[in-house]
Order: C-alpha cells, then sequence, then structure tokens
C-alpha cells in the first residue's frame, strides 16, 4: 500500500526487514533514480517534497511513480475500518509490495486484487503472497489503476495524492451501493467521509504530523428523483435531492407533507426521529422500501414507492 503519485521520474523503495509482509517490520527509505535512467533536478525534488509535505501534490501526470510503503499499523487499521471479513474482494490500487492484499487474505480471509503500475513491485507482491501463504487468494497486476474493473470489489483501498481521488471519485460512486471505500490520509472533495480514524506514526517519513489519517466511506445508492408509491400508499410520492450519503425532499400523501433529511448507509435511507417518527427505507435499483414508520404510516410498513419514469406520478 503507498503513496501512489504521477509526479516525478523517482521512487521512494522502502526496504523490510523481514519477507513476510503479515509480520511485523521496520521501514527505511532510499531513493533511486527510476529504470536507472533519469535524473531529476534539485528544484524537481524539492517540489516533490514541499507537494508530499503539504499533503497535496499539484504535479502534472507522467509516466512514472514515488513509492512510500504505509505503516503496519495503519494497514491493518485501513482493513479494520471497511470491516473486512470472508467473502469479501478488495482491490488495493497503487499495491505496492502487495501487504494490504496479503494481510486481508492471511487475516481476514478475504480474497484481493493489487493493482501497481511498477513490474518489480508486482513480481515482489507475488513473491511476498507466495511466502504468506496465500498465493491462491491474491492477485496482483501491472495496470494502469484507472483502467481498472472496480465493479467485483466489496472493498477498494488506497494510498494516493488528492487528484488521484478526485479523478477516480465518478468510479467510486458508481460502484454496487454498500462498497466501502478506505483511504489513507487524503480525502474525497466535498465527499466527505463516513468516519476518519487517527493512527499514530511515529516513524512517518512524509508530511510533519506523526500519524496518519484513515477515512472511510460507504458508496451510497442513488436515490435522487421522485418516487411514486401504490398499494395501501396509492397516490403518495416521496421527491428527493441527494448529495453524496446525504439526502433531503418531502414525502407527500393525501393532503399533508412530511419534511425528510437523513443520511444513505449503503442501500438504508434513514430519517431521523422527530415529530413525525423514524422512517427507514430500503433502496433497490428501482425501488424504496418502507422497512420501518412511526406516527401516521405505521400501518404502511412493508409499502414500495418506484422511481418515476416522468415528472410526475400521475
Amino acid at each position: 500500500m503507498h503513496i501512489q503519485a504521477a509526479c516525478s521520474r523517482w521512487y521512494l523503495i522502502g526496504q523490510r526487514s523481514t519477507p513476510n509482509p503479515s509480520q511485523p517490520k521496520q521501514h527505511t527509505f532510499t531513493t533511486m533514480p527510476a529504470r536507472y535512467s533519469h535524473l531529476t533536478s534539485l528544484p524537481s525534488l524539492l517540489a516533490i517534497w514541499l507537494a508530499l509535505a503539504a499533503g497535496h501534490s499539484r504535479a502534472q501526470l507522467t509516466d512514472e511513480v514515488p513509492f512510500i510503503t504505509s505503516p503496519d499499523n495503519v494497514t491493518l487499521e485501513m482493513l479494520n475500518a471497511a470491516g473486512v471479513k470472508r467473502g469479501d474482494h478488495v482491490i488495493d490500487l497503487g499495491s505496492g509490495d502487495g501487504r494490504i492484499v496479503i494481510l486481508a487474505a492471511k487475516r481476514f480471509e478475504a480474497t484481493g486484487l493489487g493493482v501497481e503500475i511498477d513490474p518489480r513491485l508486482v513480481e515482489a507482491s507475488k513473491t511476498n503472497a507466495r511466502t504468506a501463504g496465500v498465493a491462491d487468494k491474491t492477485e496482483f497486476r501491472e495496470q494502469d489503476l484507472f483502467k481498472t474493473d472496480l465493479a467485483l470489489a466489496t472493498v477498494v483501498t488506497m494510498y494516493l495524492l488528492p487528484e488521484f481521488n478526485l479523478k477516480l471519485r465518478p468510479s467510486l460512486l458508481g460502484l454496487k451501493p454498500g462498497t466501502r471505500i478506505v483511504s489513507h490520509d487524503w480525502d474525497m472533495g466535498d465527499w466527505k467521509p463516513d468516519r476518519t480514524t487517527v493512527v499514530p506514526v511515529p516513524n512517518k517519513a512524509v508530511g510533519f504530523e506523526k500519524s496518519s489519517k484513515i477515512h472511510l466511506w460507504t458508496v451510497p445508492a442513488r436515490v435522487d428523483g421522485l418516487w411514486c408509491a401504490g398499494g395501501l400508499l396509492r397516490g403518495a410520492s416521496i421527491r428527493l435531492k441527494q448529495t453524496y450519503q446525504t439526502f433531503e425532499g418531502t414525502l407527500g400523501w393525501r393532503d399533508r407533507t412530511r419534511d425528510l433529511a437523513g443520511t444513505i448507509n449503503g442501500s438504508e435511507l434513514r430519517v431521523p426521529a422527530g415529530s413525525s417518527g423514524e422512517l427507514v427505507l430500503q433502496a433497490t435499483e428501482n425501488a424504496l422500501r418502507l422497512t420501518t414508520a412511526q406516527g401516521n404510516l405505521a400501518l404502511a410498513q412493508g409499502q414500495s414507492f418506484t422511481r418515476a419514469t416522468g415528472a410526475s406520478c400521475s
């Protein structure tokens, strides 16, 4: 797991004290010119350091990337934050030496795919997976992370600079609702994380703070628009305006309306209890099912709203 930011022709290589990524390791960092052919000028190196230390980069895309490993306690916290378990498929974007995919397989019994642009690191990852005894549960590819099919992921992990996160954001939001996204240190702009934890990293090689932030998002169902009820609620409608994992709108039925405002956790929409009581709906691609209701809607539990095909429900 590493920072992958195409901003220079240098790699920062983490040297492990043990070949088994599932065991505790200490890291030192040395620099070496990528492919041993292109030296970067002092001003360029200074620019890279300032960008990393400030927590962001304005570098232009080139064909090579720097590599900095995530410490073992950070890697573990990323998987814990996502609640990784047996049956999950973890895709790590910029997988470095493969440690997060290997740990997901060895400790949490998940399967995983690591995507890495450096062929040397891909080969090292495969070797590490064999050493850890999880080669049958893991795969590592030399591949552009922006061309990676993420559809099979239940968890996506990454240690990328902000402009990469923002470029990936539309693809991540398009994943199946409930997919968990975990990012080391950097966020995704105005898509605020559901939860952020801070992990101490006394020997952190990047930046001034000796800690790391672990950001977690859960991909929300797409519920923006008009929904129309049938059955007992025939004539009722819900109109929603969605902003990532939050929404607001109105529920109209007969001569009454109720303002709605709440959060989306995967496919579940929840309006907190107020004067009209708690309201919970479960989203599928084309329906909202009322699973919890209080007050005037209590008898309507189990009823569904379907996505409108036009501008109104009539």
